[in-house]
């Protein structure tokens, strides 16, 4: 498709107020006086590294591997036997990335995501071990995509963005943070892909989608901003978590009916019920997509997680504004991937069980930081770890367990 043709897609895609928040100057956005709670300017200069992973994760973690202490030795074992951690890897970059539901069709979908959690792997690697060709693959996977990409297609475009620009975050950040050797003109031209390609399809959201979506792209939307250093950005991120979350993971304290997701148009209890998978009795911790499957529930409990820790390293505690929350939610279903019965209230007593590496973020803020009782996740993690790679989650029991 000819660029003109991609510029007048993403008009059509996105809202005028949110263009026009994108083709401000970087840190100004028109919404910020409008929305007190997304307001952040009054924070810090962004930290970095400060993606996911920051500075002081990295000492820790260097401190434990030089030990061998566990389990971080035995997670970047599990790393570096990753398939996306060989320095043998070839990126697969292309112009136009199309995937449908599904990612059928999938022209580019699963190279554009494995090649970005390639990237990620090797900066992780370069930054735990120092060696310099992690370093070097890593740049060289992400100038190969940032000198050929030029839009998304189709219908699982907004996801595919989400998944793939959450990675591209992280390594970008790791390795432009560390003294990589990535030069100052590859760094704009990543930079210049991030904001053209990426940011368009990931500012408007996904309303009335599965909730995933949302909390996905809002994850790499956060992440993309603090690479950017894009105070605009950011504030934008945060609103839509805040906002989205809610509508995502029912308290007893939202009323009789979960939060509609906003902007959706879903309005009424049948309404909500419907889009709620048939679901129509509510107890704290169900989500929105509780009776579809766990999986994809993992998916959006983990985005809401990694923004949230990613806020924290630049000064904003998503975490403490969600903690009854996540708390609950991640509760709630490690209960039944642990095995327990399941009630004929709930999703007509069957469920499709299988969080993934979702929780290991949620258990190390709420459990080993703070120190809230979380028994069925306890022995979700126990059972479960050294969680790996999917999608966008990558590694976190090395990244994460008792990371200060």
């Amino acid at each position: 498709m000819a660029r003109s043709s991609t510029r007048n897609t993403l008009r059509t895609l996105i809202s005028g107020a949110a263009l026009a928040a994108l083709l401000l100057p970087a840190g100004t956005t028109p919404a910020e006086a409008r929305t007190p709670a997304a307001a952040t300017r009054g924070a810090a200069a962004f930290q970095h590294p400060g993606v996911l992973v920051g500075a002081r994760q990295l000492d820790f973690l260097k401190a434990k591997l030089a030990t061998g202490a566990q389990p971080w030795t035995s997670a970047l074992a599990d790393l570096r036997t990753s398939k996306y951690a060989s320095l043998a890897w070839q990126p697969k970059p292309r112009a136009t990335v199309e995937c449908g539901s599904s990612s059928h069709p999938d022209n580019g979908c699963s190279d554009e995501r494995d090649d970005s959690m390639a990237a990620y792997a090797q900066a992780l690697q370069w930054v735990l071990t120092g060696d310099q060709r992690y370093a070097d693959k890593a740049v060289s996977i992400m100038d190969a995509w940032s000198g050929v990409i030029q839009e998304h297609t189709n219908t699982n475009a907004p996801l595919q963005t989400g998944w793939s620009g959450n990675n591209w975050a992280r390594a970008a950040e790791l390795v432009r943070h560390t003294g990589a050797g990535w030069s100052a003109g590859s760094v704009d031209r990543f930079a210049a892909m991030l904001r053209t390609v990426y940011v368009p399809l990931l500012t408007p959201g996904s309303p009335r989608k599965n909730g995933n979506w949302e909390l996905i792209e809002t994850d790499a939307l956060m992440g993309i901003a603090v690479f950017l250093e894009d105070r605009g950005l950011f504030d934008r991120a945060v609103d839509l978590w805040r906002h989205r979350l809610p509508a995502y993971v029912y308290l007893t304290s939202d009323g009789d009916l979960p939060v509609p997701p906003p902007n959706a148009g879903i309005k009424g209890g049948s309404a909500l019920v419907k889009y709620w998978n048939g679901q129509s009795t509510f107890v704290d911790g169900l989500s929105q997509e509780t009776c579809r499957d766990f999986g994809h529930t993992g998916w959006g409990l983990e985005a809401a997680a990694q923004a949230a820790e990613t806020a924290r390293l630049q000064g904003v505690d998503l975490w403490g504004e969600a903690r009854e929350r996540l708390v609950k939610a991640v509760e709630f279903h490690t209960r039944y991937d642990n095995g327990a019965s399941v009630p004929d209230w709930l999703c007509d007593g069957s469920v499709n069980t299988g969080l993934g590496p979702a929780v290991q973020l949620a258990y190390d803020e709420y459990h080993l930081r703070e120190g809230l009782p979380m028994p069925q996740t306890e022995q979700y993690v126990a059972a479960h770890s050294p969680f790996g790679a999917n999608y966008f989650i990558g590694w976190e029991t090395l990244t994460h367990t008792d990371a200060p």
